[in-house]
């Protein structure tokens, strides 16, 4: 059972979702990793990546491909259940190569979250591309 109100774990979950963005702005896996849960699973358009040192390497080698990626999200629901809830996640990417091409994607992730040592993480995320064209 919860020990905290509606209002407090939406805000924790608001924070989870602002901390990864960040993270992914600054390239930093350390904070990145940190916002998935011990077994974490990682669905990526179809291509499904199990495990948290795999999920962690497969963002790595991803990121090693751009030059530089600027990651903005909106949170479309919130739906809590104890030490269980369901995201649903707008994404707007801009990512430049390293040879330079530029892309824009539009993307949603549906995302199951459970409370780990009192705080929210990513335990399943599965990433659909809505719309993609060059930037």
């Amino acid at each position: 059972m919860s020990l905290t109100s509606a209002a407090e774990d939406r805000l924790a979950i608001r924070n989870l979702v602002e901390t990864y963005a960040d993270a992914v702005f600054r390239r930093d896996a350390e904070s990145w990793i940190a916002c998935w849960s011990r077994e974490p699973t990682w669905n990526l358009a179809g291509t499904v990546i199990e495990g948290r040192e795999t999920v962690l390497g497969a963002w790595q080698q991803a990121m090693a491909g751009f030059a530089f990626v600027a990651f903005f999200s909106q949170i479309g629901r919130i739906e809590v259940s104890g030490d269980d809830a369901s995201l649903r996640l707008y994404t707007h990417e801009f990512l430049e190569k390293q040879d330079g091409e530029r892309q824009r994607v539009l993307g949603q992730y549906d995302d199951k979250l459970v409370r780990e040592d009192g705080a929210w993480r990513f335990a399943t995320r599965t990433f659909t591309i809505n719309k993609e064209w060059p930037a």
